[in-house]
């Protein structure tokens, strides 16, 4: 049975008598059935406690119900908590009023005014709504403007993603009550017209009229009559609320096209793995076809660091792609741009000066690439053309940033014949959470000294070893190494592209070094995970030596130049996201995260199969002793209600920042359950084993 979340157009719409109404409706008709009130305002002292006059209105209409959120003054949630000095959270509401929600039965979540009733400063009733993601019920107030304030509630949700059952039309005053200057013939013909306008406006969207409650003249709510008679005229409400389904159920059809003509990533088109259809996200949750909602352990590949929906990126996206959604950025400019390389500059070391927009991550170390190249062109050292790489590494997928990933143990050996040859040292064995070993550094600096002739850079993943198997190493080495750069005259360029924007627990890894690099990549988290978007940052060394070049070595300009360069849509959604992210309290966020991670993995050292636990900043992995079958992994993490998606030898999680408790627990208890069934069965975690602990 589904779950209903019960709005209204404004505070005095009549939300909680419709609520008690269907009640008594659904008792009627043996639904079982109950409401919930996530905050509950004006609430009242008795012998046994604070009373909420939602619920006891709820039940002297016979229905059941709890207020999970209680506060005496009768005032907007967020400053009837305030005065009492507490603070809500939407995900924290949303997480207890989903615990409700697996009972048989109709639940009705009742919010407190309309959409946009604050719960805090940051977020109002609307964003409890999308934590939820269960369809809107819209209890429309029949008077004057009823229209208006109908559509722009339709609209505000539509607009955040959210789906509507129905609406329920209902007059709250008395007929007598007509508005200065009108008629009581003429207010019954603007609430006539109003019924109709309303359910043509509803059929146009797909959201039905369910009912037209008027105002019941000489009827008590005190008295079973009232009720019954409301109930009467909500039957055929309930009726199609418990017949709704939420969820519209997996589409075979969907499902059979994509398994016969869409290419996933690292798959087989001929063989692929199985996929399941996403219908929404919120927060740290993705919600698939068939209902089932799962937490979001990937950031959906480390991006989604604000989760989905953040409210602040969606309003920045709308108001962009109404102004200027794209324009070329050869020869013209555009404010979404320079606003953005402003907050940059802020942001990236201090020697960092120039900024090259790019499209994605893989042509962010391309460009990178081409950079360091033209740099050694333009100052004459032509014989400086290869690259250095770590053993270990990933830089990306296209042919340069191939070049640089592992060639032995990375993703890309089919290519190695023909990528370009670079130079490759043993990564770096000193670990993060250990004292520092000088002489880890002895492989590279053998490696540079002997080839510092022909070396243009070295490219590194600061600190953390992402696709190439979550490996985290001493900041130690990073200065080392940008000391041995700097002496040998070799750029020191940084693919910051996984760990930029608060993942480790510092903005950049390369912080936790206190270097800078002369050339640094960022994208993945720079919008939040809602564009694609990526950046170059380079030295202004690095700009002036490429812009002085004569014809014959460049000509002073750089050589690259992606068609969707500074998209004005991605470059303002990163100006949100870089102003989300700063103006939250993010560093105590990872930090939270990083205890969460290391007390919840902590028990997977004594399974049997595991090489390996660490933890660093919001990445926690499980290292296997031996590589993990996807499939099977996947399955069995759904089956306990989270997305995580491991590979080669790494099960790992990244989860978004605004991770609950709840849902950061949910995400290691069922990774211990994963390595602990595999153990028992040769590897493979089985799905009927439930809820082992280890």
């Amino acid at each position: 049975m589904p779950a209903f979340f019960v709005t209204g157009t404004d505070t005095d719409a009549g939300k909680s008598t419709i609520t008690a109404g269907l009640l008594r409706a659904f008792a009627r008709a043996g639904v079982p059935a109950r409401a919930i009130k996530p905050v509950q305002t004006g609430c009242t002292e008795t012998a046994d406690g604070l009373e909420a006059p939602d619920v006891a209105l709820w039940r002297s209409a016979g229905g059941q119900g709890e207020a999970l959120f209680m506060y005496r003054v009768p005032c907007s949630p967020h400053l009837a908590a305030g005065m009492e000095g507490a603070e809500l959270d939407a995900s924290v509401v949303a997480e207890e009023c989903r615990s409700r929600m697996n009972q048989p039965g109709v639940t009705l979540f009742e919010g407190a005014g309309g959409l946009y009733v604050p719960l805090n400063e940051r977020e109002s009733m609307l964003d409890l709504m999308r934590s939820l993601r269960i369809p809107g019920l819209l209890v429309v107030a029949n008077r004057l403007g009823c229209i208006n304030h109908a559509l722009l509630s339709l609209d505000a949700l539509e607009m955040a993603g959210l789906s509507v059952a129905g609406m329920v039309l209902c007059r709250t005053v008395p007929s007598a009550h007509t508005d200065a200057g009108t008629t009581a013939e003429a207010e019954a013909l603007i609430l006539g017209d109003n019924a109709v306008r309303l359910a043509e406006e509803g059929k146009r969207r797909g959201i039905p009229l369910l009912a037209d409650i008027p105002y019941m003249e000489n009827a008590s709510p005190a008295h079973d009559a009232f009720w019954d008679a409301l109930a009467d005229m909500l039957e055929p409400a309930a009726r199609a609320l418990a017949a709704f389904s939420p969820a519209r159920g997996i589409d075979a059809d969907l499902l059979a096209f994509d398994r016969e003509h869409l290419w996933h990533p690292y798959t087989s088109a001929m063989r692929p793995l199985p996929v399941r259809e996403v219908t929404g996200a919120s927060g740290a949750r993705l919600f698939l076809a068939d209902g089932t909602s799962l937490v979001d352990g990937m950031s959906s590949w480390w991006c989604t660091v604000h989760g989905y929906g953040n409210g602040r990126l969606v309003r920045a996206l709308q108001k962009q792609a109404a102004r200027l959604s794209h324009v070329m950025f050869g020869g013209l400019t555009h404010e979404p741009a320079v606003e953005l390389g402003r907050r940059l500059l802020k942001v990236l070391p201090a020697s960092l000066e120039h900024i090259f927009f790019a499209d994605s991550g893989s042509v962010a170390v391309e460009a990178a690439m081409k950079m360091a190249v033209q740099f050694r062109r333009s100052a004459g050292q032509e014989k400086k053309t290869r690259f250095v790489a770590l053993r270990g590494a990933y830089h990306g997928d296209t042919l340069g940033a191939m070049s640089l990933c592992d060639p032995v143990t990375g993703m890309h050996t089919l290519f190695s014949g023909v990528l370009a040859g670079q130079l490759f040292v043993e990564r770096p064995t000193c670990r993060f959470d250990e004292p520092y070993r000088p002489e880890s550094f002895a492989p590279a600096e053998r490696l540079l000294r002997e080839h510092a002739q022909e070396v243009t850079a070295v490219v590194v993943e600061p600190v953390v070893q992402g696709a190439g198997g979550m490996w985290f190493y001493h900041p130690e080495y990073l200065r080392d190494l940008r000391r041995l750069c700097d002496e040998l005259d070799i750029l020191l360029i940084a693919d910051e592209i996984a760990t930029g924007f608060g993942r480790t627990g510092r903005l950049f890894a390369c912080e936790w070094a206190g270097i800078a690099p002369d050339i640094m990549c960022v994208g993945k988290a720079l919008t939040g995970g809602m564009m694609t978007l990526s950046a170059v940052a380079a030295s202004r060394r690095v700009a002036e030596v490429i812009s002085g070049a004569d014809a014959a070595h460049g000509g002073g300009v750089f050589m690259h130049g992606p068609t969707f360069m500074a998209n004005p849509l991605a470059c303002a959604v990163a100006c949100a996201s870089l102003d989300e992210l700063l103006a939250s309290p993010w560093q105590a966020c990872v930090e939270h995260i990083q205890e969460k991670l290391e007390a919840g993995l902590a028990p997977c050292r004594n399974v049997p199969g595991v090489a390996d636990v660490r933890v660093l900043g919001a990445i926690g992995v499980v290292e296997t002793k031996e590589p993990v079958n996807v499939e099977a992994w996947q399955d069995f993490f759904v089956s306990r209600g989270v997305w995580i998606r491991p590979f080669g030898r790494a099960v790992y999680v990244m989860p978004p920042f605004v991770a609950s408790d709840g849902e950061l627990d949910a995400l290691t208890r069922a990774v211990c359950e994963a390595v602990l069934s595999a153990s028992r069965n040769g590897g493979t975690p089985v799905l009927e084993q439930r809820r082992e602990s280890c």
